[in-house]
């Protein structure tokens, strides 16, 4: 404490951040990790870990083979091509979103509308179509206009005979905003095996890719290709001294570019809290490359906006003083339990482990007023949302309404967990994500009529695109 206080003084009378955070000598590929320049003197290091997979040869390969011997000219065809991923279940997206003038948002589900119980593995079967109207998380309530023609108010008869007042005037309600949303989208069973199927891990504020660490071993030992980022001024990627090399299009259009370095033909994005929000940006900027999205511990639909009271708004030499109290806090708001076990997990993730600089500038960056409830409702890929019960940060009811916002979203309480469940509870949070990825719907059952569909425990799946009791 007495060390941080005395390099506060220093960084305030030197005016230079301290504790910066530096990439490794190395540029090499050493151990899966890789250093990726996204930009000139922009290095992020990414841990890219490859399995080597048995070649599988299928009957249609067999078939494509004989078709093109003794014709070399023809088109080369990869294994991939023709791997199991063209098998799938063909879902309608089709919905209609309306903002109204009063900040009122309705949602019609035109189309296919999910509902899988994931945790049982079993294949998801249709609901009939619903209509979500929920209030922008922005509007605020403004008195209303006088009516111009107002009703007079009825007189009495002369007989004492009171005459009902006629019906009051109803306004035709004007839509400030509607989007159409009309398209097919292939969801198939995303396995180890597939050779064209790629997991993007990014992690959050002050996180690094160690976070991930049982995930990452976990995925790849199934024979998944697995690729987490470092984040700008985390972990070892370079840490630029300037604020709008942290803002969050500056974070987004990083990974941007280790998207497109990397991506297969199915990918599937896990993202946690800050990082939730690049996860979005890329499903919706590559609907066609992005198969499917986890989000854990993501916080609701809404725009950023930076928080002009927060405490990481002081200078960076004020933070660096406070890191021991910053370091804690996270400690006891992250961690269901402030154990010895929970410190060396924080110690071996390599978190909230980021200069007060930094620091400051991610906080200060979180502005994206694109985000907002209709950016989340044009989402059509599916979504398996995860939500630590015990996560002081984020609460129960901002998941439960990105989960009515979202077309096909799943949402999974795990009571144990707090805001870093990932690391409280890998086993859980694997179990969770694999049979996601594992998950296809049911189509067969498209024609058949579903009743009495009850809303089960917080352990099992809630109910897709209608309002939720809290």
């Amino acid at each position: 404490m007495l060390t941080s206080i005395t390099e506060g003084i220093l960084c305030c009378l030197t005016g230079k951040a301290a504790s910066l955070v530096l990439p490794l000598e190395s540029s090499e590929p050493s151990d899966g990790f890789e250093f990726v320049e996204v930009k000139p003197g922009r290095v992020l290091r990414v841990r890219h870990i490859i399995p080597e997979r048995q070649p599988v040869v299928t009957e249609q390969q067999v078939a494509c083979k004989e078709k093109t011997d003794g014709d070399e000219d023809d088109d080369d065809s990869s294994p991939e091509d023709y791997s199991e991923s063209n098998t799938g279940s063909s879902v309608h997206c089709k919905r209609k979103i309306t903002v109204y003038r009063n900040g009122q948002l309705v949602i019609e589900n035109l189309g296919d509308v999910l509902h899988s119980e994931i945790l049982q593995c079993q294949d998801g079967d249709l609901e009939p179509c619903s209509t979500v109207e929920v209030e922008l998380a922005d509007y605020k309530e403004m008195p209303s206009s006088p009516d111009p023609n107002p009703v007079p108010p009825s007189l009495p008869s002369p007989h004492g005979e009171q005459k009902p007042a006629p019906p009051p005037r109803r306004r035709r309600r004007k839509p400030k905003r509607t989007v159409q949303i009309d398209s097919k989208r292939v969801i198939s069973s995303c396995k180890g095996t597939h050779s064209d199927v790629a997991l993007f891990f990014v992690h959050g504020v002050g996180g690094s890719l160690d976070i991930w660490g049982s995930q990452l071993d976990f995925f790849s030992r199934l024979g998944y290709e697995v690729i987490a980022p470092d984040l700008a001024g985390h972990g070892a990627s370079t840490a630029p001294q300037i604020a709008a090399a942290y803002t969050f299009y500056a974070l987004a259009e990083d990974l941007r570019a280790i998207f497109k370095r990397y991506a297969r033909k199915r990918n599937i994005l896990i993202g946690h809290s800050y990082g939730v929000s690049f996860c979005t940006f890329l499903a919706h900027e590559y609907p066609d490359l992005v198969h499917k999205v986890v989000m854990i511990n993501g916080g609701g639909p809404t725009a950023l906006e930076p928080s002009l009271c927060s405490i990481f708004q002081l200078p960076s030499c004020v933070l660096h003083c406070l890191s021991p109290c910053l370091a804690w806090s996270f400690l006891k708001a992250g961690f269901a339990r402030q154990g010895a076990k929970e410190k060396q997990l924080l110690k071996q993730g390599n978190a909230f482990n980021v200069s007060p600089f930094v620091l400051r500038a991610m906080m200060s960056g979180q502005y994206w007023p694109e985000g907002d409830e209709v950016y989340h409702a044009e989402l059509t890929v599916p979504i398996l949302l995860v939500h630590g019960m015990c996560d002081k940060f984020v609460p129960m009811d901002e998941d439960q309404r990105m989960a009515e916002i979202l077309l096909f979203a799943f949402l999974k309480v795990i009571e144990e967990g707090s805001h870093m469940v990932m690391m409280e509870c890998p086993d859980t949070v694997n179990t969770l994500l694999h049979e996601f990825f594992l998950w296809e719907p049911d189509m067969s059952r498209k024609d058949s009529s579903k009743t009495d569909t009850a809303l089960s425990d917080t352990l099992h799946t809630l109910k897709i695109n209608k309002p939720m009791d809290k």
